[in-house]
This record gives structure tokens, sequence and C-alpha cells, in this order.
């Protein structure tokens, strides 16, 4: 059975209140090029469209990305991230009643989308990208999900072992700008630096991770381990996805970041029933 959580996250107006259930992270992409979505809801109507149908789907936190970061996208110019991500922001501050995360590892978009309602960053560098990150959070007293990422998928030692001592760095980074203990949450980075057999071993050895001390989000949603192990294209993943899922919860994951909403909500209410009973 998975250990109690009884953490509360402050995300403004809102609180996450660990250990009595599993939190949905809806993904809303805001980009031509994203693996499985990209182009889907690329205006600001489809955008706000799509965040309603999500809540109203079970999602307890939207998640606003302006760049793709698969494997070989090209980056995007700051002009370019802000224009397609803070009017959505806007928008969803406005007409929806959930907590708002932006996918940015660059601080003037963190900046600005707190700013304009954002609620959460999300942070697939882990503060190691942009040294100006950590104290914008700190200034604007934001929970940050870190991530692991590194360049190639070539480890000296341990996978598990690595990714801690890069999350231990993330977390000094931020401990040091003065982000509150509280306010941080970590990802293993499924699919970021990392093999598909990579990927399964680290999915394999989640619990470790909790061995930091802090909550952890996973994200595996439609991801190309599954497309490998199930031979089927991004938006046929949904049974891969809610495996992987059921796993990551039932090793003490606290939010999970996803595509499909409805599938995964009825997959995770049934394993929290069994697992924080």
């Amino acid at each position: 059975m998975v250990g109690s959580n009884k953490q509360v996250i402050r995300c403004g107006k809102y609180k996450l209140q660990l250990g009595v259930k599993t939190y949905i992270m809806g993904i809303l992409n805001i980009t031509p090029d994203s693996f499985s979505d990209g182009g889907d809801h690329y205006s600001i109507e489809e955008a706000i469209k799509h965040a309603k149908y999500m809540v109203s789907q079970g999602a307890d936190i939207i998640d606003v990305g302006g760049e793709s970061t698969r494997p070989g996208a090209e980056e995007v110019t700051l002009d370019v991230e802000l224009k397609r991500v803070v009017p959505i922001v806007k928008e969803l501050a406005k007409q929806t009643d959930v907590p708002i995360s932006v996918d940015t590892y660059k601080a003037k978009v963190a900046e600005e989308t707190l700013q304009a309602g954002a609620h959460i960053i999300n942070d697939v560098w882990g503060l190691q990208k942009d040294p100006e990150m950590a104290p914008v959070l700190a200034q604007y007293n934001a929970p940050i999900v870190m991530m692991h990422n590194q360049k190639g998928t070539s480890y000296d030692g341990d996978i598990i072992e690595s990714i801690k001592e890069f999350l231990r760095n993330s977390i000094e980074i931020a401990l040091a700008a003065g982000v509150e203990k509280e306010k941080i949450i970590l990802d293993p980075g499924i699919g970021f630096g990392k093999t598909a057999e990579q990927n399964i071993e680290v999915l394999g050895r989640l619990s470790e991770l909790r061995e930091l001390g802090y909550p952890v989000l996973l994200g595996t949603s439609r991801k190309s381990m599954l497309g490998k192990i199930l031979d089927l294209p991004p938006k046929q993943r949904v049974e891969g996805t809610l495996a992987t899922s059921v796993l990551g919860v039932s090793q003490g994951v606290e939010i999970i970041r996803v595509h499909d909403i409805e599938a995964n909500l009825r997959a995770i209410k049934v394993t929290d029933a069994i697992v924080r009973r």
C-alpha cells in the first residue's frame, strides 16, 4: 500500500491535498508540431474548448505548452512562445476553475504567464537551462515541476542514481533561490534523454525516487516507448498509457500528465481505491 502523504501544494487560490487521490494534469499543446497532437488545438478557440472538455472529463490541472519538446523538435523563439501561450493562459484563468500549469524552461515565459494567471511552472530542464527561472518562481511563490533531462542517452552508472543526482541539483537550485520545499514536484522525465529500454527500467523503479522526499509527477502519455511495445501510432496508445499510469500510482506517483483524461481517471480511481485505502 502506498504511504500516506499529507502535504498540501498551494497553487494560488487552489490547493492539492496529496495522499487523498492521484491528480490528473491534462495536456494542452499550443504547437503545430507536438508528436501526438500537434496542430489540434492551435487556435485560442480550439485550445479553450479542449481545455474545458478535459476539465469536464475530470482533469484537475491544465498544462499549457507552447513549444514542442519531442526529440528533434526545433526550439522556438521567446516571442513566438509568449504569443502562443500568454493569451491562452489569460482566457483559461477567466473560463476555467482549475490550476493552470505552463510547460516552459524559459524564465521570461514563466514570469509573463504567472502574471497572466498561471499557477504552476513545469520545467523540462529542472531549473538547469535558464538561471533566472528559480528566482522567478520564488518571487511568485509558484509550485515547480522539475524534470530530469539530458542530451543523449549515455549514463556512466545506474540510471536511477543519475536521475536522482540531477534532481538533487535541481532541488538545491530551487531552495537556494528561495523556492519553498512544499512547492517542489519531481518528474523522472520519461522519454527525455533515455532509450525505450531505459524508460522501461525507470518505470519499474519509480518508487526509488520517493527517497528524495518530494511528490512525483509521471508523464508517459502516448510516448514512443509505448509505440515500440505496442507497434501503434500515438493516438492508439491509450491502453498502454493506462498501464503505466496504474504502475506509477502503485509506486507512489501523486500526479499523472496525460492526453486522455476520462480513461486515465477511471483506471486511477480503481488504483487509488486499492493503494490509498
